[in-house]
């Protein structure tokens, strides 16, 4: 049965992420009304302010897009934070949704949840039959905890609790700073400051031959609102656009779109990561869902967005 919408509260944890940004930009086509606060106003890892606010405001739904992120210096140098705070502020929002009567909830994991040598494509069944990417295994653990309580909950309970994790995310909001930024973001920037300067080369970090999937946020939005009215079920459900391309291809496409054609340079003393890391997002497209843009379109779009924010996310 769908989830109807009309008239429901609607709550997005992580408002003001980059995901939870583009699920409020989804939810405005959505005749429902959307709730959001800022970490100011509700610490989601303060389990009583967590509960009173739930009393208070008594959303029909929730979308958990709320979570401590970083990079691989971070993960590797905080691991209690990364662990913990994700762990308190996700098990208090899904248990104060239960307990206020929330219809549904969204629980947003991430494809981190997945052994690092899962076989390719990934499919869902993948979970948990392997062991994680060592760099950002405390993150996953606690994503993989969200996921489960979710799923306690559908057991024990009956609640319409599901979860879904994305591929590779870019667009409106994303992270450009060149020391810490993904690979997308991060050559947007290289190859517009080369455009800039005018400068003849672009350095790509590791051999450009690892492939990787990419996602448009605003899809992911419009894929996640689709889940929240169409989908219940036991399974957390991949979220990709099927889209693979190499590194190197990576850099071509965004150099084609920043109209800047330098010449490329492969860091070879950088890493290149996992060989290669694509969901298989099978079972969402057999629901109905399949509209992810392509990638020089999105590129584009990512670009003209960057450029007229004057350089920001």
């Amino acid at each position: 049965m769908s989830f109807d919408l009309t008239g429901k509260r609607v709550f997005v944890a992580g408002h003001r992420g980059m995901v939870g940004a583009a699920l409020v930009r989804r939810l405005a086509n959505e005749p429902c009304d959307v709730i959001t606060t800022t970490r100011a106003e509700l610490d989601l890892t303060n389990q009583a302010a967590v509960r009173d606010w739930f009393a208070a405001e008594k959303p029909d739904a929730v979308i958990l897009a709320a979570a401590k992120v970083g990079g691989i210096h971070a993960n590797a140098t905080y691991p209690v934070d990364f662990l913990a705070e994700n762990l308190a502020l996700q098990t208090n929002v899904i248990t104060s949704a239960y307990a206020n009567g929330v219809e549904k909830l969204l629980f947003l994991g991430s494809s981190c949840i997945y052994p690092k040598y899962a076989p390719q494509p990934i499919t869902e069944d993948a979970l948990l039959t392997g062991p994680l990417e060592p760099s950002n295994e405390w993150y996953a653990i606690a994503k993989i905890a969200g996921i489960k309580l979710c799923q306690a909950y559908r057991k024990q309970y009956g609640a319409d609790f599901i979860s879904a994790q994305p591929t590779n995310l870019y667009g409106p909001g994303d992270n450009y700073d060149l020391e810490n930024s993904h690979v997308l973001p991060a050559l947007l920037r290289k190859f517009h400051e080369a455009k800039q300067s005018g400068a003849p080369e672009v350095v790509v970090w590791g051999s450009g031959k690892p492939l990787r999937e990419f996602l448009h946020v605003d899809d992911l939005a419009d894929a996640l609102v689709f889940l929240l009215k169409d989908y219940s079920g036991d399974v957390p459900l991949n979220v990709g656009s099927g889209i693979e391309v190499t590194i190197r291809e990576l850099a071509e496409t965004i150099a084609r779109m920043v109209g800047y054609e330098a010449r490329l340079t492969f860091d070879a003393d950088k890493p290149d990561g996992t060989p290669r890391k694509l969901m298989d997002s099978g079972r969402l497209h057999a629901l109905g869902w399949n509209r992810a843009r392509g990638l020089e379109e999105g590129i584009a779009q990512a670009y003209a967005h960057w450029w007229t924010h004057g350089g920001r996310g």
